[in-house]
């Protein structure tokens, strides 16, 4: 009988070990939570939103939710503002706002806020002409209100020239987002200047352009990582992406994800995802 007892509560703990483990495992590949911030001026955030939510949820283990306004001015409506707890509950923001007008330093300290406390973030195109305080073509110095934005994106940039293809070359050919990664020529798209790279920022990828910004060939960095505020945020930027074309295009879609899985620690150094936040869960 007390070896039957023992038999019992043997098979009991390991029953209940069994579960715990699997709860954990449970847990371990529940889907990155995804917010998208799109609208504003200049783009035609009505698709683009869809085309990224699609996008990222068949390559990558994630859910998204948008919020979205069609307000196209360079001051939207979007109803994060005033609402620095507007990325609760989320793992990464994508900044998809075109919002070169909102130039207030506690309306940018409150977009600011969540990356601050440590909520991943992916820059995309206009964001990086979005929040600036004074004269975006003089550098900004780092610490200060003028430089709120730029401090977190890790590079200031103010304008761009013509929309002409950009031919995008890999720099940084060991870091995971971009390890294995061919680069491209797009087609017609804008390349924008870099004013200011801060230091500790990790330039990825190039864009070169005949004509645009100045007369004779361009040569800027269009995607950079960086590590952002106390808390070491991951951060992920790209200044590709205008039009429909480009940013439909499996390759630019591909870039996105991966740098969304950096960001929130979810892609490992060889270049692939975590297991089971691949697509499909893989």
């Amino acid at each position: 009988m007390k070896t039957t007892r023992l038999a019992c509560a043997a098979a009991a703990a390991f029953a209940l070990t069994h579960s715990f483990n699997a709860l954990q495992a449970a847990d371990a590949v529940k889907p990155i939570r995804v917010l998208i911030l799109a609208g504003g001026c200049c783009h035609d955030y009505g698709a683009q939103k869809d085309i990224l939510k699609t996008g990222l949820e068949a390559r990558a283990n994630v859910t998204v939710e948008i919020v979205y306004t069609s307000d196209s001015s360079t001051h939207p409506n979007l109803p994060i503002y005033g609402n620095p707890a507007y990325a609760d509950g989320y793992d990464v923001v994508v900044h998809d706002e075109c919002a070169a007008d909102i130039s207030e330093a506690t309306a940018i300290q409150g977009v600011l806020k969540p990356h601050r406390d440590g909520v991943a973030a992916v820059n995309l195109h206009c964001a990086m002409h979005c929040y600036r305080i004074g004269d975006p073509n003089k550098p900004a110095t780092p610490g200060t209100d003028r430089a709120l934005w730029f401090d977190y994106l890790g590079l200031q940039s103010s304008g761009h020239g013509a929309q002409k293809p950009i031919t995008l070359t890999v720099t940084a050919p060991t870091h995971p987002i971009v390890q294995g990664w061919a680069g491209w020529t797009t087609g017609n798209e804008e390349l924008y200047n870099n004013i200011m790279i801060w230091g500790d920022a990790k330039p990825l990828i190039r864009g070169t352009q005949d004509g645009g910004n100045q007369p004779g060939r361009n040569d800027t960095v269009v995607a950079w990582a960086h590590e952002y505020g106390p808390k070491k945020t991951r951060v992920f930027s790209t200044t590709i992406g205008h039009n429909n074309s480009t940013v439909s295009d499996p390759r630019y879609l591909d870039l996105i994800a991966r740098g969304l899985l950096w960001s929130t620690h979810h892609l490992g150094d060889d270049g692939k995802p975590a297991t089971g936040f691949g697509p499909g869960g893989k």
